[in-house]
């Protein structure tokens, strides 16, 4: 049970000790500022809370709920990309996704499947 406990706190001091090296690295190779991949790490977790909320909203809408809707957000801007079946739905989309708090503009690229 010893050798377990040591075998651990071997593995836990190497791992700290490799994320306190890429620490560094990432350091030096920014600039000295780890300021930057903080606000980074927040910008993706903000766009990423802004992709869901508007999934989450097409999700809710009874005419797209079944559409494959990709979403793709980049500060408060949103990109819509697919097929859906006709120029109505690609227009509620839009309208849904506009509507979402935090969106300021959408990029309205999904495409309208021929023969709809």
């Amino acid at each position: 049970m010893k050798a377990l406990a040591l075998a651990l706190s071997a593995a836990l001091a190497l791992a700290l000790a490799a994320c306190a090296s890429d620490n560094k690295s990432s350091t030096s190779s920014s600039g000295g500022t780890s300021g930057s991949t903080t606000s980074d790490i927040s910008q993706a977790t903000k766009d990423a809370t802004l992709t869901a909320k508007v999934k989450t909203a097409l999700a809710a809408d009874v005419g797209l709920s079944t559409l494959k809707i990709d979403v793709d957000s980049a500060g408060n801007t949103v990109t819509l990309k697919g097929t859906v079946d006709s120029a109505d739905k690609k227009q509620r989309a839009e309208e849904v996704a506009r509507k979402v708090d935090g969106v300021a503009t959408v990029r309205n690229q999904l495409a309208v499947k021929s023969g709809s």
